[in-house]
């Protein structure tokens, strides 16, 4: 797929499922890899944290609080996407069972460049990390209610029946 494609496919996606679809589709035409069954949880999680993945799961927890206070941010769903894609594909690679951060970071500025240009703002985010939009908020002395954990329904679309 094109740069200009996935340009347009993230700047017009409608929600957490097709950011994922633009991840895992970015991550195989990048590095040929992919991997079924992923889980979306969304929970309250400290500020400095994006979303974790707990290695040997399908599960990856993004920070709802910190999507809330980028979206409060900014009103452009294309910066808005850009940033939970970054989330998203930095916690994908680490399912693929790449452990390292140095690595994953790496990776994450390479499938950025790759697949949106050099200009994107998403691979800026790649670069910079997904913090650098956040520059002059104060996060430390922010209060965030904790609300409970939340999946995500229909974030995943398989074409294919599986076991979990």
């Amino acid at each position: 797929m094109k740069v200009k494609e996935y340009r347009s496919r993230l700047e017009n996606a409608e929600g957490y499922g097709e950011v994922w679809e633009i991840v895992k589709a970015t991550v195989k035409s990048s590095l040929n890899e992919r991997r079924v069954g992923m889980m979306l949880f969304l929970d309250d999680l400290p500020l400095r944290l994006g979303a974790y993945h707990s290695l040997g799961t399908n599960n990856i927890v993004l920070n709802r609080a910190l999507v809330n206070i980028v979206e409060a941010a900014s009103k452009s769903k294309r910066l808005i996407n850009s940033f939970v894609y970054v989330l998203l594909l930095h916690e994908y690679l680490h399912a693929l069972g790449r452990p390292k951060e140095s690595q994953v970071r790496a990776l994450v500025y390479k499938i950025s460049r790759e697949s949106f240009g050099t200009d994107h703002i998403t691979t800026q985010l790649a670069e910079l990390g997904p913090w650098s939009i956040l520059k002059g908020i104060p996060l430390d002395t922010m209060d965030v209610p904790k609300r409970v954990i939340e999946s995500v329904k229909d974030f995943e679309k398989v074409d294919k029946k599986y076991i979990i």
